[in-house]
């Protein structure tokens, strides 16, 4: 990274962003404590960067070998700057001193049932509106979302009608290039599910939409690979990024009680690693209602800045995923304890 002087102009600053392009870089640059510093994106193995030590304005050319270095707390506590950078979502913020939670269906079905259950989370305690119009499914014959059908526009509106009748946010994922920007016409936050996470050209198109971003961890990720993925996104210059753990594929050859291994050590571990909030959804970690409750007592405790969890009032008639979601009722008797927690934690 180029750190410039505190007396840097933005002529000096621009030049070392055109050499850079002359070296086949990109340039991503951030400015804190009145101090720019400009971090080279792209690869970087076989350029020599110090003759830009020459280059007026700049104080220190620093090697960094972290592969995730826009978003690495260790690296950014070293420049001076002490931040847990909250993600900003309407009058709402992910990292802030309370958790978020992030509720509804797994898929919009219909105006009436999304308007329903908007109503029903709100009531609960939710903050932030879920709905997949688009649906990744590992099965070709399996209901994939309204916007399989031809109907993917209408959903979206009713999922946006739903949100502004009960003031809530919206987030719905995108599941391919074809459907960024239709999705980000309705959505707030713009969800990447854990299939697409290795999906680069995905992620930069998202990010260059500059909405705030929720990245889901893939189930057979590392954490070093989730967050290295991240910095996709932030390469964009967009960190607005909220990531969520969502459990890995468990491991042995018994029969296995969930759906997938909820990696609770996966959120003080990225917190130490990055300065960007994380949140846990327990539905898709449990699979089944049963264990919502535990896993979230679970996630908050350990930190989390929130919570995604599948919710309707009639998950027995849901057409996807209805063994997974709990009822509104369910959902607030989640959410006062995990407030409590919540509480407990911050004052420990």
């Amino acid at each position: 990274m180029i750190i410039m002087s505190v007396t840097a102009t933005k002529q000096q600053v621009d030049s070392v962003i055109k050499e850079l392009d002359k070296c086949g870089l990109d340039a991503v640059t951030t400015t804190s404590t009145n101090r720019a510093v400009v971090f080279p994106v792209g690869d970087e193995s076989h350029t020599d960067l110090s003759h830009l030590l020459s280059f007026p304005g700049v104080k220190e050319v620093m090697v960094v070998e972290a592969p995730y270095r826009l978003i690495n707390r260790e690296l950014h506590e070293r420049l001076g700057w002490h931040l847990d950078y909250k993600v900003r979502v309407r009058d709402l913020e992910f990292g802030g001193s309370k958790p978020i939670y992030i509720a509804g269906p797994c898929a919009v079905e219909s105006k009436f049932q999304i308007l329903r259950t908007a109503r029903a989370v709100k009531a609960a305690g939710a903050s932030v509106l879920r709905g997949g119009v688009f649906k990744p499914r590992t099965s070709v014959h399996a209901f994939q979302g309204l916007g399989n059908t031809g109907e993917a526009e209408e959903a979206l509106f009713w999922l946006r009608v739903a949100g502004d009748d009960t003031g809530m946010s919206v987030v719905s994922e995108v599941r391919g290039e074809s459907n960024v920007n239709l999705v980000a016409k309705y959505a707030d936050i713009l969800q990447i599910g854990s299939r697409n996470m290795y999906n680069q050209d995905l992620l930069t198109r998202v990010a260059k939409t500059g909405k705030p971003i929720l990245l889901k961890r893939h189930f057979g990720a590392s954490i070093e690979e989730f967050l290295s993925l991240a910095e996709y996104i932030a390469a964009q210059g967009n960190i607005n990024i909220i990531l969520c753990e969502r459990g890995v594929v468990p491991v042995g050859k018994g029969k296995s009680f969930t759906r997938y291994l909820l990696d609770i050590g996966a959120v003080p571990v990225i917190q130490k690693e990055t300065f960007l909030p994380v949140i846990v959804d327990p539905s898709h970690a449990a699979g089944r209602r049963d264990l919502i409750k535990s896993f979230s007592y679970a996630a908050i405790a350990a930190g989390a800045s929130g919570l995604m969890i599948e919710s309707c009032p009639s998950p027995a008639e849901a057409r996807v995923d209805g063994q997974q979601q709990i009822t509104p009722d369910e959902l607030k008797d989640l959410i006062i304890t995990c407030n409590g927690i919540s509480q407990d934690v911050r004052e420990v």
